[in-house]
């Protein structure tokens, strides 16, 4: 299942978003935690020192009682027999909010009038719960505004940056080598996409050119060679009208004789693929199909009687077209000479017409063709058949030229061949 570039670049950034949420979050929330420590211990330490320097001096045992009394958080109690100032955690009852509450508490040795007391100062922390909600919150909105902010600039910008991209592919899809839309690409701001742009102008324009010789070629010889078929052709039938010859010469010239009808045809069907694919059919008329089938049928029927072939057909009045005449009747020759063919002695040939599809149905062999190729100019199912490879591949452009769509499907024992109006 393929994917959008955009599409995937964005699902990288979304996935390298959450994974930096997960890992970051609990990361902002340690060192925010720490940080506020920190601080608090280092309050701590300055009230102390502060009380060391103003208060200490001054304060009398007779004082200890009154300083505690309005002193809630900085308290001189006896001395705990500690040789150095500690900070730790300790939690206290807190009557107004009828709770425990965390403390982060500082002890700390000190002398009055002579006797040894201890400095108790403590400083009120929020709860981890509550300081964990309100950053994981806080952090959470910061994180995702910017995240979401981030992928829809990201987004835009790249929506604006790949235009041009997606505009060259644009014109490179709609672009037929046969047609004249050949692609006119813009300037861009941005060095690759012009480096692109022209490295596909430079292919298309030789391409493009070597197309044009390879047709201009074909139709030249073509041409060419219409003149000395049609007298290679007038002289074997001179000779076969000679009857001086033995059996073995007769056989030779017979041979030579298929082979200048094969080529005739290969010249034939050469032209006609150059004439169409130069826009000479551009004229379209309104066809009625039945009437142009019934006006070969004779003819075929002829074709069919040497292989001993029963031709059926099961077709629906005033089915009409839009269509070039001649290229309306070449569709149809060439579909009841592929039905016929290809098909085996004593086989069928259905020739269904409906207001959407004409179908041309044979027996044959007992096995599905390769539909890939079968379009394809000199493919052939059979390397030993007599035809030129090229029926199929002119039925193919006139179907393509009006628009119409050809599809091939073995079903039944039956090879059919349906273009769909």
């Amino acid at each position: 299942m393929t994917k959008k570039l955009l599409h995937k670049t964005s699902r990288v950034y979304l996935l390298f978003s959450a994974v930096l949420l997960i890992v970051s979050a609990p990361l902002f929330y340690y060192i925010t935690e720490r940080l506020y420590i920190e601080e608090t211990d280092e309050t701590l330490i300055l009230h102390k020192n502060e009380f060391v320097k103003y208060s200490l001096p001054t304060l009398k045992t007779a004082d200890i009682q009154n300083w505690n009394k309005y002193n809630r958080n900085i308290k001189i109690e006896p001395f705990k027999n500690s040789g150095k100032d500690t900070i730790f955690y300790n939690s206290y009852y807190d009557a107004l909010d009828a709770e425990i509450e965390p403390y982060r508490e500082l002890n700390s040795s000190i002398l009055i009038e002579g006797n040894p007391y201890t400095y108790s100062a403590r400083i009120n922390l929020v709860e981890k719960e509550d300081l964990m909600k309100s950053i994981a919150i806080l952090f959470l909105i910061i994180i995702s505004l910017l995240l979401i902010g981030l992928f829809v600039i990201t987004k835009r910008l790249s929506i604006n940056l790949w235009k041009p991209f997606y505009e060259t592919l644009n014109q490179i899809e709609k672009f037929e080598i046969d047609k004249s839309n050949h692609p006119k690409f813009s300037e861009t701001n941005i060095e690759e996409f012009n480096r692109l742009n022209n490295s596909i102008e430079k292919l298309i324009k030789k391409n493009t050119s070597i197309y044009h010789s390879q047709r201009e070629f074909v139709e030249n010889a073509a041409h060419e060679l219409q003149t000395p078929l049609a007298v290679f052709q007038a002289k074997i039938d001179t000779l076969i009208q000679n009857t001086d010859f033995t059996q073995e010469q007769y056989k030779m010239l017979s041979s030579l004789n298929d082979s200048v009808s094969r080529l005739n045809r290969l010249n034939k069907n050469l032209l006609l693929l150059s004439k169409i694919e130069n826009d000479i059919y551009t004229e379209k008329q309104t066809i009625n199909l039945k009437e142009a089938i019934e006006k070969h049928f004779d003819f075929f029927t002829e074709q069919a009687k040497a292989k001993n072939l029963i031709i059926k057909t099961e077709m629906k009045e005033a089915v009409a077209v839009k269509s070039n005449p001649v290229l309306a009747e070449i569709l149809i020759s060439n579909l009841f000479l592929n039905a016929i063919r290809h098909n085996v002695g004593n086989g069928q040939v259905l020739v269904t017409l409906s207001n959407h599809s004409l179908t041309f149905s044979n027996t044959g062999q007992s096995q599905t063709l390769i539909a890939d190729k079968l379009f394809n100019r000199f493919s052939k199912s059979n390397p030993s058949e007599q035809g030129n490879g090229l029926g199929l591949a002119i039925i193919k452009k006139i179907a393509d030229l009006n628009n119409w769509k050809i599809s091939y499907s073995f079903e039944n024992n039956f090879h059919s061949f349906s273009v769909a109006f």
